[in-house]
């Protein structure tokens, strides 16, 4: 767990043992601080996990996690936006279990920069890493899901696919996360007669290993990153780990074409959130 830079935080926790208990779960992006958390979380409880990254040393951490609990993950270096490896993944799963009941599609990769800067390579490069991320492994498993008329899809989108915000440089970002989440609305109603359930998460500002040192280290970053919640503290993995949690549990099977913003209030405020400062 990425621990929370002041101690005094509480962060979202509950029971897990038993949530998913015999579920197959797939996590892509599993190297990165969200990807294993969530990974980790599903096999507490009670999940199969295969886990995925491009990343094999970031994947590998993961894998070490995991067994320091006692817990199995499987782990495979895939790149989830190549149609041939993502198939050939999720079949094996398949062929192990028979069944893949949640799909997490957590993996993604962004360029930033602003518009007036940004290059087409740039620009194609994040929309793939963004979109084509989810479709492929989405499109893997929606077989087997709909031949066994059940099944959870939880993409990540992210706030920059609501908002709008200054000096970030995020227009290939918010790009290809609206895209996630006009995808997930289209998918829920696709799904719905195989009772495949499709919801996304859109993460606020979210606590890793990557924002740490510039957020202790940029005074001006660090005021921007805080003031954005209604709540008192930013996000961490953990937090979205838990929403993931819900949406691929028993507990959400009336709940789909939800987009959910995990974000603490970031994005129900009105007017101006960003400083023009």
């Amino acid at each position: 767990m990425v621990e929370p830079l002041n101690p005094n935080w509480q962060l979202s926790h509950g029971p897990v043992a038993g949530r998913l208990e015999g579920k197959v779960a797939m996590v892509t992006g599993a190297g990165g601080a969200q990807g294993r958390e969530v990974s980790v979380l599903f096999a507490r409880a009670g999940a199969h996990v295969f886990a995925s990254d491009i990343n094999e040393a970031t994947l590998a951490e993961t894998k070490a996690l995991a067994t320091a609990q006692d817990l199995s993950i499987d782990c495979s270096v895939v790149d989830a936006s190549s149609a041939v490896d993502a198939a050939a993944w999720v079949d094996r799963a398949y062929a192990r279990h028979g069944q893949i009941d949640v799909l997490y599609n957590n993996g993604a990769g962004v360029h930033m920069a602003p518009f007036a800067e940004m290059t087409s390579e740039q620009w194609h490069e994040t929309i793939r890493l963004e979109l084509d991320v989810v479709f492929m492994p989405t499109k893997a498993v929606w077989p087997i899901m709909a031949a066994q008329n059940s099944g959870s899809i939880i993409n990540i989108a992210s706030g920059s696919g609501m908002l709008a915000a200054e000096g970030l440089g995020t227009s290939a970002h918010a790009a290809g996360k609206g895209g996630v989440i006009a995808l997930t609305r289209q998918l829920s109603l696709e799904g719905a007669a195989h009772w495949i359930r499709v919801n996304c998460i859109s993460p606020g500002p979210i606590m890793g290993p990557a924002l740490e040192g510039v957020y202790q280290n940029d005074p001006a970053f660090r005021a921007l990153f805080d003031s954005t919640p209604s709540l008192e503290r930013h996000g961490y993995p953990v937090d979205i780990a838990y929403t993931g949690l819900f949406f691929a549990s028993d507990e959400s099977l009336f709940i789909t074409g939800v987009n959910l913003a995990v974000d603490g209030g970031v994005t129900s405020k009105a007017g101006a959130i960003f400083s023009r400062k």
